[in-house]
């Protein structure tokens, strides 16, 4: 966001059940690369609300989810939906430095704010041996991408293509093991519980949160516009030995 208001955005934020794109089938895809058993202990880092903590609960039925987000709003409402199941921890702090070791790391959308490199160097001493991660980082689709596409990431440093983002994962000492697409329903599943928040919250906004508000449908009516182009790309990677 130019001009970022926090107070803005997390009222914008507050209560969606998601924070980022993403849906159970690309949960269970990467677990079933990952080959993630029933017992394993995973980490959801930067859960924001908990939206993927039931799907990862499903591959790992008798094990354990640890879940961290450095917003004590998003842990609080993570804590609503499942803080009795003793299953699951809930942690507001750093998602970069767990304590570990974790069969499966998962990670939607937040390596954005470090880096590939900087996220997979600080997640290896928390992999338990054989242990996989699976992040979705924002890539290029096509070698000529529009004006608006790139815009989309609001200059954003590492945009990059799937071959540039392998190029990352394997200066990091990982190997890729395979990489999925995230799907429109991926996305419209965030996206659309946000319009309606926007929708809402516009009568009687003062004048920081129709900015905020504005700037949110933008980014919506970008997406929608440019997402041939660009979006998101699932790697599931595994440390060299």
């Amino acid at each position: 966001m130019s001009d970022f208001d926090p107070e803005s955005f997390f009222t914008i934020h507050a209560d969606l059940p998601r924070e980022g794109p993403g849906e159970t089938a690309d949960v269970a895809w990467a677990a079933q690369v990952a080959e993630v058993t029933s017992r394993a202990q995973v980490l959801d880092a930067a859960c924001g609300p908990g939206g993927d903590i039931g799907a990862l609960l499903r591959v790992a039925s008798r094990g354990h989810v640890t879940a961290i987000d450095l917003h004590a709003g998003f842990i609080e409402a993570a804590e609503a939906r499942w803080g009795k199941d003793a299953r699951v921890t809930l942690l507001t702090g750093d998602y970069l430095s767990p304590e570990g070791p974790f069969d499966f790391i998962w990670c939607a959308g937040a390596v954005y704010f470090v880096g590939i490199e900087a996220a997979l160097t600080g997640w290896r001493d928390a992999l338990a041996d054989g242990g996989a991660i699976a992040f979705s980082e924002p890539c290029l689709f096509t070698d000529t991408p529009s004006k608006g596409a790139i815009a989309m990431w609001e200059g954003y440093a590492r945009l990059t293509n799937a071959e540039g983002i392998a190029a990352q994962i394997d200066k990091a000492g990982y190997d890729q093991i395979a990489t999925r697409v995230i799907s429109d329903i991926a996305w419209e599943s965030y996206y659309r519980p946000m319009e309606d928040r926007i929708a809402k919250l516009r009568r009687g906004a003062d004048a920081p949160m129709i900015a905020a508000l504005d700037e949110a449908a933008a980014e919506i009516e970008a997406w929608r516009k440019h997402k041939d182009e660009t979006g998101y790309l699932l790697s599931v990677v595994k440390p060299r030995t």
